[in-house]
């Protein structure tokens, strides 16, 4: 009988161990499941507050856990800083802009629910980190951080597919399953199993160092700890069902995922999809599944794919395999006789990841012609039209024709105030390099505007305050661009970097050589106190250790 387990960090992210199988179980969960709950109303999804029937509210394990909810933050946090390092750790604005559309609402249900409580709601990070690999996976980490590889993106085939894996995952934590096995035996501290993951994340880059970490006892009692009973499964599984079915998705997606998993159970486990081994399909589950779903609705339908999608899809394919072959394969894809006989979605998938591909390869001119027969495809759907755009303004950047991409920025929706700061973060994200790529004083400043306007709303985008540093320094401004760049390390928890920025800025401030005195004043009293902060966060964080 196969066994069943929790979804293992298998990538270049984590993958690629030299270490027999026993060793590689170190973390968290993946993966599909269903369970029970009334559609959203629009009221919920606008976020107001959904009363659940209790007929639909079915009792979970209980937490059982002996851990607190800021020790697993913690112990999350540790583990999040070595993957912020992983050279395989991937922040592309498109991406995740789309993966949020499908995460705020599932956390948005979870809430209404009653899944998720104000404590771990506040206390925990809800963080998706996107992974440059091409194996299909997904998992959870202690205190609310998720993984999401970019190979899982580029094969499902709906926002449904994807809202049921997410849906899953955040009810793995949201039911503290990974506390509860941590408290399980209470011998081993969750430090212990902190420095297996570390250890596994250390193997990747030198196997040596790696077995060093992780010795044959202290790896199995690990393992033993980190895997998943069948009833954890099984109720992340329903509640993950009502997540995502009350969040507004097709609970057809639970459906199709699962037949999508069996199939490549069947032909295709190769060691590409590390969850068919760590994750069995028992026929159990997959009953469960289908006997959750409408009355009247065939149970294997999928829901169709969207033009959006399928471009999402193809940027996710372009991202995790960047080798020049591939990207070659890609434009061969697109010249193909038989593609304008196939369905929008499928030549939409092609165009964008052969325009995106020839942009990868400097070939412009042949870019152009890709995304010029994309845009004329995807003209009638706005948030297609949209991934068009934007592709064309970060193909504009690439070749270093800001005119073009100033035109296409402008003729947005609204114009220039789609780059403001309400914007969508990759319009943000296009229109503030725009204005560094001209380096003039007066975009620089609205740039750093709207992205100062930005990191008070989200304090720990790692990116966005990495633009504004540099923003900063196109216009002379050093102090604020160091504090920018010291702020950039807290939000990838390298705390000890983020210190020695801030000292930098005192010392600069000493030196007399930061220059309006005035807003130094107010600077200097920000970089202070914000030392003080991160000063205490990394003396947690060294007693951790």
């Amino acid at each position: 009988m196969a066994r069943n387990t929790g979804c293992i960090l298998t990538s270049k992210f984590i993958s690629n161990w030299p270490l027999a199988p026993v060793n590689r179980a170190v973390v968290a969960i993946v993966l599909v499941a269903t369970g029970v709950a009334a559609p959203l109303s629009l009221q919920a999804q606008a976020g107001a507050p959904v009363s659940t029937p209790l007929s639909t509210q079915l009792p979970t394990l209980g937490d059982g856990s002996d851990m607190s909810s800021s020790a697993e933050r913690r112990l999350g946090d540790r583990i999040a800083r070595e993957i912020f390092r992983d050279p395989d750790y991937i922040d592309d604005p498109v991406l995740a802009d789309y993966v949020q559309g499908i995460w705020q609402p599932l956390l948005a249900a979870a809430r209404a629910r009653g899944d998720l409580s104000p404590e771990l709601d506040e206390r925990f990070a809800w963080e998706i980190m996107l992974g440059r690999d091409r194996t299909v996976n997904a998992f959870a980490l202690p205190g609310g951080y998720f993984g999401v590889h970019l190979g899982l993106i580029a094969i499902v085939s709906n926002r449904d597919e994807l809202a049921s894996v997410l849906g899953h995952e955040l009810s793995h934590v949201t039911q503290r399953h990974i506390s509860r096995l941590i408290s399980k035996q209470g011998q081993q501290t969750p430090w212990l199993i902190g420095a297996m993951i570390l250890g596994a994340l250390a193997a990747s880059k030198s196997p040596d160092a790696g077995n060093a970490l992780i010795v044959g006892g202290q790896a199995v009692v690990a393992q033993n700890q980190l895997n998943f009973s069948r009833d954890m499964e099984r109720e992340a599984d329903r509640v993950g069902y009502g997540v995502m079915t009350q969040a507004g998705f097709e609970p057809q997606g639970f459906v199709s995922m699962f037949d999508k998993l069996q199939q490549a159970s069947r032909l295709n486990d190769n060691g590409a999809y590390p969850y068919l081994r760590s994750h069995p399909l028992t026929s159990e589950r997959m009953a469960d599944m289908q006997s959750r779903q409408p009355l009247g609705k065939p149970g294997a339908a999928s829901a169709a794919a969207t033009l959006e999608h399928a471009m999402i899809a193809a940027r996710a394919r372009v991202l995790s395999n960047p080798g020049v072959d591939a990207l070659r394969a890609l434009l061969a894809e697109a010249e193909g006789a038989k593609l304008a006989s196939m369905a929008a979605p499928r030549q939409a998938s092609a165009l964008y990841g052969a325009a995106l591909a020839a942009s990868r390869l400097r070939d412009f001119p042949r870019a152009k012609l890709y995304l010029e027969r994309l845009t004329a495809l995807v003209r009638a759907d706005e948030r297609a039209l949209r991934l068009s755009r934007w592709l064309d303004a970060e193909m504009a950047l690439s070749a270093g024709d800001a005119p073009r991409a100033a035109a296409v920025l402008n003729a947005s929706p609204g114009g220039r105030h789609e780059g403001g700061a309400d914007a969508r973060r990759p319009e943000l994200f296009l229109a503030v390099q725009l204005a560094l790529q001209t380096g003039q004083g007066a975009p620089a400043g609205e740039a750093a505007q709207r992205l100062q306007s930005w990191v008070a709303a989200h304090p720990r985008d790692a990116q966005a305050w990495q633009l504004l540093s540099s923003a900063y320094a196109t216009q002379g401004q050093s102090l604020r661009a160091i504090r920018a760049s010291a702020e950039t390390q807290v939000a990838l928890l390298d705390y000890p970097a983020a210190v020695d920025r801030f000292k930098a800025a005192q010392d600069l401030l000493r030196q007399g050589r930061a220059g309006d005195a005035a807003a130094d004043h107010i600077e200097a009293s920000i970089i202070d106190t914000r030392k003080r902060q991160v000063e205490l966060l990394l003396k947690e964080q060294t007693l951790d250790r």
